[in-house]
C-alpha cells in the first residue's frame, strides 16, 4: 500500500461522515425554510437529532462555514448566511461530491502557497513578525542539535512565515494542511532524520532572505528547501 492509500483511508471515512452530516443539515435548512440570518438549532440538539457526536456536528458546521454557507458567532450560535437557496443547494452538492485530496495534491498546494507566502513575508514583515520567525527558527535548531525530534518546531517555522505574510487565506489553509504533510512525509521518508544539518541551514537562509526584504531570493531558497517534496511529486506522477 502506497503513501496516498495510507493517507486517504482514514481521511476518506471521516470525510464521508462529515459530508453525510452536511447533506442532513442542508436538508434541515430546506425543510424548515430557514432564511438568511436565521439561527440553526444548538449543536447538542443537532447531535441528538442525527445520532452523532457534537464534535462531528462542529466539523460539519466548520466546513459549511468555510464555504460561506453558515456563519458562527461566539456566544450567539450558528446562522444561515446571506446566500440564496438555489446557490446554497448547488454548493452543498459540489462540497459533498469533492474527492478527498491525496498526499501529492496537498504537497503541491503547500509548495504553491509557501512560495507566495515567503515572498509576502519578505515584503511585509514587521519587527515583531520577524522575531516570531526567528524564535521558531531558533527553537527548531536547538531541538535538532540536542538530538530531539523537532517536527513541531519545523511546522511552527513554516506557519510563522505564513502568518507574517499578512494573507489570512494563505495562513488559514497552511494551518489546515501543513501538519499532516510534515508528519506523513517524515513517516515515509527514510532519510529524514539524517538531514538535520541541511534543514537547519536552509531555514537560516530562508530567514535571512526574509530579513533582508528580498522576496525573490526568499522564494528561491524556499524552492531549494522543497527539493525532496518536488522529487516526491515527480516520482508519484
Amino acid at each position: 500500500m502506497n503513501i496516498d492509500s495510507l493517507f486517504n483511508n482514514e481521511s476518506q471515512k471521516n470525510n464521508n461522515r462529515i459530508n453525510k452530516l452536511i447533506s442532513q443539515i442542508s436538508d434541515l435548512i430546506n425543510k424548515k425554510h430557514y432564511q438568511p440570518g436565521d439561527k440553526l438549532p444548538p449543536e447538542r440538539t443537532l447531535s441528538e437529532k442525527f445520532g452523532v457526536s457534537r464534535r462531528s456536528i462542529r466539523a460539519a458546521i466548520l466546513k459549511l462555514e468555510s464555504y460561506g454557507i453558515l456563519k458562527s458567532m461566539p456566544q450567539s450560535g450558528t446562522f444561515v448566511s446571506n446566500i440564496g437557496r438555489i446557490a446554497m443547494n448547488s454548493m452543498v452538492k459540489d462540497i459533498v461530491s469533492l474527492e478527498m485530496p491525496n498526499f501529492k495534491s496537498l504537497v503541491e498546494t503547500r509548495i504553491l502557497l509557501e512560495l507566495e507566502s515567503v515572498k509576502l513575508a519578505a515584503l511585509r514583515h514587521t519587527e515583531q513578525g520577524l522575531e516570531k520567525i526567528k524564535d521558531a527558527l531558533d527553537a527548531h535548531e536547538s531541538k535538532l542539535l540536542s538530538g530531539k525530534d523537532a517536527i513541531q518546531e519545523d511546522l511552527l517555522f513554516h506557519l510563522a512565515i505564513a502568518q507574517v505574510s499578512g494573507n489570512a487565506t494563505i495562513n488559514k489553509i497552511m494551518i489546515a494542511i501543513a501538519p499532516q504533510i510534515i508528519i506523513e512525509f517524515k513517516k515515509y521518508h527514510v532519510d529524514y532524520d539524517d538531514l538535520d544539518e541541511l534543514r537547519i541551514n536552509e531555514h537560516i537562509q530562508i530567514y535571512e532572505a526574509i530579513k533582508d526584504r528580498n522576496p525573490e531570493l526568499a522564494k528561491k531558497r524556499m524552492k531549494i528547501h522543497f527539493k525532496m517534496l518536488y522529487e516526491y511529486c515527480d516520482t508519484s506522477s
